[in-house]
């Protein structure tokens, strides 16, 4: 994920946010691209992978200095836990050696110690933090309109703007390639790529 860089379509939303055409951008990624865009006004609903948070104290750090921390609290682990393409399984994890887990040393959160550590995101099955819900309803209610871009809307916390923004009065657009969730419920669906869509709206900008 580190050598993800932003597209068109991140570009394109930075152009479209300094004309004055887009209030804001809730995303459900959590790659951080829209950031390294340039996008302003940026809210990661489901968190970004750029930090850990501890799950006790809540205390957050970037992800590159807890990245230091474990190696320097495992000098020389990662060149002896090679991973080989059979040691990987369907799902993703990886079966290694007792020894390289038991040698592992698991450096605790720098502000409680606590050892219950993860990545700062939403993953499947837990909740959008409350703060960071009502930041959402926020830019909503301030916004005159809501446009879906890339999303299908199967996930809850997506589909939600949509409903809350019909019953606000306001005006939805889906952009996607696919069929998604909300499609009988907006009033404006295009059934394209969005880096394709956006050069167009630009274009037709004049921007």
């Amino acid at each position: 994920m580190a050598q993800a860089r932003s597209n068109r379509a991140h570009h394109a939303l930075v152009e479209l946010e300094r004309a004055g055409c887009v209030s804001g951008i809730v995303t459900q990624n959590v790659d951080g691209l829209h950031e390294a865009a340039g996008s302003a006004r940026v809210l990661p609903l489901h968190g970004d992978m750029s930090s850990v948070v501890c799950l006790d104290c809540r205390f957050s750090e970037p992800r590159a200095g807890f990245d230091q921390r474990l190696a320097d609290t495992n000098p020389g682990y990662l060149e002896s836990a090679r991973v080989t393409f059979d040691m990987v399984n369907p799902d993703g994890d990886v079966e290694l050696p007792q020894e390289l887990v038991e040698r592992f040393v698991m450096p605790g959160c720098a502000r409680c110690g606590s050892l219950r550590l993860k990545p700062d995101v939403v993953y499947f099955g837990e909740s959008v933090p409350g703060g960071r819900r009502e930041a959402a309803s926020e830019l909503l209610a301030e916004s005159t309109s809501l446009l879906v871009a890339g999303s299908s809307l199967a996930v809850m916390s997506g589909y939600k703007f949509v409903i809350d923004a019909r019953r606000a009065g306001k005006q939805v657009a889906v952009i996607n390639g696919g069929p998604g969730r909300a499609d009988d419920k907006v009033d404006v669906l295009w059934r394209i790529g969005v880096a394709e869509a956006f050069n167009a709206l630009l274009d037709e900008l004049g921007l």
